[in-house]
């Protein structure tokens, strides 16, 4: 089992940044959460997110026209922004991700469940890359907020590629953080049958 700072690192310390120290987040720690967010089960081994990193100031610039206004601030000062997607096409690698079974023929010509298995692996995975990037020590700003079919457009044209929701990634500004926000408790949010 973990201890106390563990769960305080990956849950109960975690928050939500849209302030950012002037930190340059090292493309090895990318890398690394990449490698722990994989090990992860998906459905049928399908790993169907994909993530696109933002870096550079002119990736930075033509991701900016598609942020709702009050996400601009935040994404472009963050050190990185992970467009967080889902292949489509996922399906083609399973032959090689899951070997044991015709996986493929599961769901090539089947919409529904391409898009279904896409969508809740790909945001599956995108839980446990969240985990990975505050594991190894860096701040996550989750968000919605932008328009997913321009941005689409822009970074994904000719494949196979939906954005899901973007992650501004670096090293928080901790003084800026508003309260924490309450949380449901587990008879509010749960139950046992």
């Amino acid at each position: 089992m973990l201890n106390s700072d563990a769960f305080d690192l990956l849950f109960n310390n975690a928050r939500t940044y849209n302030d950012w120290l002037d930190r340059d987040v090292d493309t090895s720690l990318l890398k690394k959460a990449w490698d722990l967010t994989v090990m992860g089960p998906t459905s049928a081994n399908c790993e169907p997110m994909r993530v696109t990193f933002v870096k550079s100031p002119d990736a930075k610039e033509r991701l900016k026209p598609f942020l709702a206004e009050g996400n601009v601030k935040k994404t472009m000062t963050a050190p990185v922004t992970a467009i967080v997607a889902h292949d489509m096409e996922f399906y083609e690698k399973l032959p090689d991700l899951f070997p044991h079974a015709d996986a493929r023929s599961w769901f090539a010509g089947n919409a529904d469940a391409i898009k279904t298995t896409a969508f809740r692996n790909g945001t599956l995975q995108a839980g446990y890359f969240i985990l990975a990037l505050r594991g190894l020590g860096l701040d996550c700003g989750a968000m919605s907020g932008f328009d997913n079919e321009k941005l689409d457009a822009e970074f994904f044209a000719n494949t196979p590629l939906k954005s899901n929701f973007l992650i501004n990634i670096g090293y928080g500004d901790a003084s800026t953080l508003f309260e924490r926000s309450p949380r449901l408790t587990f008879d509010q949010g749960a139950e046992i049958l």
